[in-house]
């Protein structure tokens, strides 16, 4: 099990909270991601995927305009 990681250590790797990295995994975005019962096993050579959110505020109150 040396070859993978975990939800947390992902999380702490990649600097993001854990329910985002289970959020990619479910959506299949991290290449190589394996599903053991309820835990995620992440490739330790997988790359960050890139985060599709927008952050800019772009499409806050996008119904007043």
């Amino acid at each position: 099990m040396d070859a993978f990681m975990t939800i947390k250590e992902t999380a702490s790797l990649w600097n993001l909270t854990e329910r985002r990295v289970q959020k990619m995994c479910s959506d299949g975005l991290i290449e190589g991601v394996q599903k053991f019962g309820n835990s995620w096993a992440i490739p330790r050579e997988a790359k960050r995927p890139k985060d599709g959110r927008v952050t800019t505020g772009q499409y806050r109150n996008w119904r007043k305009k």
